[in-house]
């Protein structure tokens, strides 16, 4: 069941649509890595352990390698969660698709149809969120999405969104998605950055992105309501980071008149977002969190330049080859013996 954050009544059970259940009769997306080696589905090796991947725009491209590295070392966890960005670092890992990793967080930058000043002001947003979560995750598409691999995966997950209408924040796991399209939905209203991107209406209610939410967009509240209390977190900014502080200007109070929670959240992001990190810190000095911080070059949210993405990509799976035997310790696996 979706659950919200604040303990304030949550959204109806399983939220689908009638065209949503169409699932078990209609024909559905298939294969998505056309160019690389068929992957089985996991077993679980991972269980007490929660996998947490922070969002930010395409400044994911440095932890999009932590995804692909992740399984192809066939660490397997049974509880992953994601944030804006972070949620589509879980469908990958959850559809073991090392090549969608990458190409989402760097080849794509260069995609005409990603988004321009354009886009924007004809309503589709500064990154063009209609074709970005909808025209390009089928067969043939820029971004194929093995969508029967996700199925097969038995992990659990959760893919947080923030809710304008109440202030909550909204988590949705395997239960709450019946369909292809019920999944890129949530990936999009999770992903949603205000102002930039439009809301997402789903069931009756509008979404913006995730990370507006209580622990500014690190799904370790989602992550200790699955039970877990040890966790591997893969951030997108350096250990030093320090968000500074932000007051919601006239633009954003302006496009969410009839929704006030949304620049309240955007202004209180800041000490939740550096209050979390700060919690994770101390739960990794107690043994009870390993914390992958990216040492290498970080880009902003919204770069299209493929050179710099590639080079954010590289570098973070240089730290990734470093660190992979450390987080292997962590979560009690040893490394496979060599043939």
């Amino acid at each position: 069941m979706a659950s919200a954050v604040q303990a304030t009544p949550s959204p109806t059970t399983a939220q689908t649509t009638p065209s949503q259940n169409l699932i078990n009769t209609a024909p559905e997306p298939r294969a998505a890595t056309d160019s690389s080696p068929a992957i089985s589905a996991p077993e679980i090796n991972v269980t007490d352990t929660a996998l947490i991947f922070e969002g930010g725009g395409m400044r994911a491209a440095c932890t999009a390698p932590v995804v692909a590295g992740l399984v192809r070392e066939n660490i397997n966890f049974g509880w992953v969660g994601g944030v804006s960005a972070g949620s589509s670092h879980t469908v990958n890992y959850l559809s073991r698709d090392p090549l969608r990793a990458r190409k989402s967080f760097v080849d794509f930058g260069a995609d005409p149809n990603l988004g321009s000043l354009g886009t924007w002001l004809r309503g589709k947003g500064a990154f063009n969120s209609d074709y970005i979560y909808h025209h390009t995750s089928n067969p043939g598409e820029a971004l194929p999405l093995d969508w029967q691999m996700y199925r097969r995966n038995p992990a659990q997950f959760a893919i947080g969104a923030f809710c304008a209408d109440t202030g909550d924040t909204v988590y949705w796991g395997r239960d709450d998605i019946a369909s292809f399209d019920g999944l890129l939905d949530r990936v999009q209203a999770s992903s949603t950055m205000p102002i930039f991107m439009p809301p997402v209406h789903l069931d009756g209610r509008t979404y913006v992105d995730g990370a507006l939410g209580p622990t500014g967009g690190i799904a370790l509240d989602a992550a200790r309501a699955a039970g877990f209390d040890k966790f591997v977190v893969v951030l997108s900014r350096p250990r030093d980071y320090v968000k500074p502080r932000f007051r919601a200007g006239a633009a954003a109070r302006l496009a969410f008149r009839r929704f006030p929670a949304v620049p309240a959240a955007l202004a209180a992001r800041p000490e939740h977002y550096n209050r979390t990190r700060a919690e994770l810190f101390e739960l990794e000095r107690a043994g009870r969190a390993y914390v992958f911080a990216p040492t290498g070059l970080t880009v902003s949210n919204q770069e299209r330049d493929v050179a710099k993405l590639a080079q954010s990509y590289a570098e973070g799976a240089a730290q990734f080859r470093s660190e992979v035997d450390a987080i292997r310790e962590f979560v009690g696996l040893a490394r496979p013996a060599q043939a």
